[in-house]
């Protein structure tokens, strides 16, 4: 088995704080991709400890973004970010990483962690929004057409359908559930064939949710949003065995905002 863990780590140092390395013991996944790590390449490799290979790009805007992903298994290949050998703006960087994991029987799993902007309804904001949704859908298109096992993991601050917000009515025109932003994940779908790991195994819905706000007791009421997702190419999604969310028992016990997902492969 290949077990892939994506995770909001809500910053590297806070979750390692609260508990993030004991959940990490306790769960042992072979593969880690985070979001918003808001750490230098050496305060990532530190907290980690010995054992990991790790690729990482900070965002060039101090104390913002952050992917990184960290491997128990050996990694052939890395690439990083979305410029296509250009340099990216600064609000771009700390967004998208991927590396190729080789497994034991040497099988290539292409790994992305990728954390896409959050946005503001009708703001330059949501402009950036767009045009980074353009940048990951043509790289998916790249993915898609290659034929092999990839997975696109991370907190993509999109819920796609109505039973993956618990306040699906108050957000309709709340960026995260426009119907411009959401028509993004129909595409990389019904056009290019990516799984939704999360939703197959979680059923019809609504939920199971994987962020929730700290304003009143949205987690405590399970008033959450589906927008942590693990997206693999058809051939790697025949593999998926099972899906798990790692909802904490309850809020005190978090270690970020956002639950992990973790799903195990037969690769």
């Amino acid at each position: 088995m290949l077990t892939i863990t994506t995770a909001n780590v809500n910053g590297i140092r806070a979750a390692f704080r609260k508990g993030m390395e004991e959940w990490l013991t306790a769960t042992a996944p072979d593969v880690v991709a985070m979001q918003e790590v808001r750490a230098t390449d050496e305060i990532v490799a530190d907290l980690l400890g010995e054992g990991w290979h790790v690729v990482h790009q900070a965002c060039d805007i101090k104390g913002r973004a952050g992917v990184a992903i960290a491997s128990r298994l050996p990694l052939t290949a890395v690439r990083v970010g979305l410029g296509n050998g250009e340099p990216e703006v600064p609000v771009d960087t700390g967004r998208w990483v991927e590396a190729d994991v080789e497994t034991a029987d040497g099988v290539s799993v292409t790994v992305v962690s990728a954390y896409i902007h959050s946005g503001t309804a009708g703001t330059p904001k949501m402009d950036e929004k767009y045009a980074y949704l353009e940048k990951v859908t043509a790289r998916m298109r790249e993915l898609a057409a290659a034929g092999g096992h990839a997975v696109v993991t991370g907190d993509l601050n999109i819920a796609h359908r109505e039973v993956d917000i618990k306040n699906w009515k108050g957000n309709l025109k709340s960026a995260g559930f426009l119907p411009q932003e959401r028509a993004y994940l129909d595409l990389w779908f019904d056009e290019l064939g990516f799984v939704d790991l999360g939703r197959r195994f979680g059923g019809e819905g609504p939920g199971p949710y994987t962020w929730w706000s700290n304003r009143g007791q949205a987690f405590d009421n399970d008033a959450g949003w589906r927008i942590d997702y693990q997206l693999a190419t058809p051939a790697l999604a025949q593999a998926a065995q099972s899906v798990a969310i790692g909802r904490a028992a309850s809020y005190d016990t978090r270690w970020s905002d956002h639950a992990p997902v973790t799903v195990s492969y037969s690769v």
